[in-house]
């Protein structure tokens, strides 16, 4: 008997026990704005954030009318391939953008009065893309939906197909030209109120917080963390944008092009140093960018520099360096692990190549144009002096080097074609009129302007 009591003492308190060691973790991501990079920034630190603590549960909580659509598919197939359960709540809107999003999710949820739907891809007025935009997007909507899963019954020999959520409703939130018996007319895009998408299976239940969301997945016992997004987060996202990096990139590229055009050390290269800076460091602080990546692309620019001063022609130096700035960086943009890229993704992969090729494209051609156009008869001609110092005028250059014509000399440094001259144990700004000149051979003064003597090889 005493044994027995023992043993129901310690069931009780077992029992008692219970309920702590069923406490949920539940991470609570908010999506409370623009769809950007800066929302999928956030959406990336929730979710590392809910892995680290072995969270039980994600809840997104949304209220957006919209965005991006890259960022969108980002963050959708993010939900979809996640091992943790995900759930939303609506808190008033899920506009185009955030319908997809709301979509992938396990469960949806709603506050009273609030919207989902209206997911027809528009350009930057406001205006409907062209139709093989709209195409990608009824698409994906389709595919989001089906994704959520069908029960198939046999029924007279007949197969009958039932989706939690239909996917020609996905689509009709895309494309206004499609017809949803009992659900939409053609010619309105389709958005659902809280009752009409509780009645079409597009959402589980109407909630006022994420408190009554918990209560309605049936969860008593849990713990919430919220993911507070810091300033630093949303500088990242913003830098992290493709279009922004791709601006970087061509600034990088155009400070070094117009930094090598000028002598001494200028506001090119600064710019070019400044652009290094803000396009690597978030991609390295989040580890994409790797040490060995960040030296590549150095190196790249030495060869490069290399190739235009001291090697002459355009050859192996030149396209080494070319081909190791991309590459540097190219992959500081994946997170890949050295040349391993069976863990990326295959979008991320493709944005940071198109990103970087773009990029590295338009930044020559624009370089070049800017070139002609500060040099020519462009907008930019007012910026150069153009006025001409007749010496008939009164004009007179300091140092004209005149008596230097016809003396013989040595070249102090290459000359390809610019470079020095030692003359007298004296050394001057010269310049090849003939081919190159390499260092210690002998040459002579033929003629001077601007300061500057003019020389060729002396045999």
């Amino acid at each position: 008997m005493k044994k027995f009591l023992i043993l129901l003492l310690l069931s009780l308190t077992t029992m008692s026990f219970a309920p702590n060691m069923e406490k949920q973790n539940i991470v609570v991501i908010p999506i409370k704005k623009e769809i950007n990079s800066t929302t999928w920034n956030y959406v990336k630190n929730g979710f590392a954030m809910a892995d680290s603590m072995h969270a039980d549960i994600i809840i997104i909580h949304m209220n957006t009318y919209g965005g991006q659509v890259v960022f969108a598919d980002s963050i959708r197939t993010k939900i979809l391939n996640s091992l943790i359960p995900v759930h939303v709540f609506i808190d008033n809107n899920a506009a185009s953008a955030g319908a997809l999003i709301s979509l992938a999710c396990d469960s949806i949820y709603m506050r009273t009065g609030g919207t989902i739907g209206a997911t027809t891809v528009v350009n930057q007025t406001g205006e409907a893309a062209p139709d093989k935009y709209q195409s990608y997007m009824r698409a994906t909507m389709r595919a989001t939906a089906e994704a959520q899963g069908k029960d198939t019954t046999i029924a007279n020999g007949d197969t009958i197909i039932t989706w939690r959520r239909d996917p020609k409703i996905a689509e009709a939130m895309v494309d206004q030209s499609l017809y949803v018996e009992g659900v939409s007319d053609t010619g309105k895009l389709l958005t659902f109120t809280v009752n009409e998408a509780i009645e079409n299976g597009y959402c589980e239940g109407t909630a006022n917080s994420i408190a009554e969301v918990i209560k309605k997945l049936g969860i008593e016992n849990f713990d919430i963390t919220n993911y507070e997004p810091t300033t630093y987060d949303d500088i990242k996202g913003f830098l992290v944008n493709p279009v922004l990096q791709g601006l970087l990139i061509m600034l990088i590229l155009g400070g070094i092009y117009f930094e090598l055009q000028s002598p001494g050390i200028g506001f090119p290269l600064i710019a070019a140093i400044g652009a290094a800076v803000l396009y690597f460091a978030p991609l390295y602080i989040d580890g994409l960018a790797a040490n060995w990546e960040i030296a590549l692309f150095i190196v790249g620019v030495i060869l490069l520099i290399l190739e235009i001063f001291v090697i002459p022609g355009f050859g192996v130096a030149g396209i080494l360096g070319g081909i190791f700035a991309f590459t540097g960086l190219f992959l500081s943009m994946v997170n890949n692990i050295n040349f391993n890229f069976k863990e990326v993704e295959t979008e991320p992969l493709l944005i940071a190549f198109t990103t970087t090729s773009l990029a590295f494209f338009v930044g020559i051609i624009l370089s070049l144009w800017l070139t002609n156009r500060f040099w020519g008869r462009g907008a930019f001609h007012r910026l150069s002096l153009e006025s001409v110092q007749n010496t008939s005028e009164g004009y007179v250059a300091v140092d004209t080097h005149s008596e230097l014509i016809g003396k013989e000399g040595e070249a102090a440094t290459d000359l390809r074609p610019a470079g020095k001259v030692m003359i007298d144990g004296e050394i001057y700004d010269a310049m090849a009129l003939v081919g190159l000149i390499n260092k210690g051979t002998k040459v002579k003064v033929t003629k001077q302007e601007n300061a500057q003597v003019y020389v060729i090889q002396n045999s």
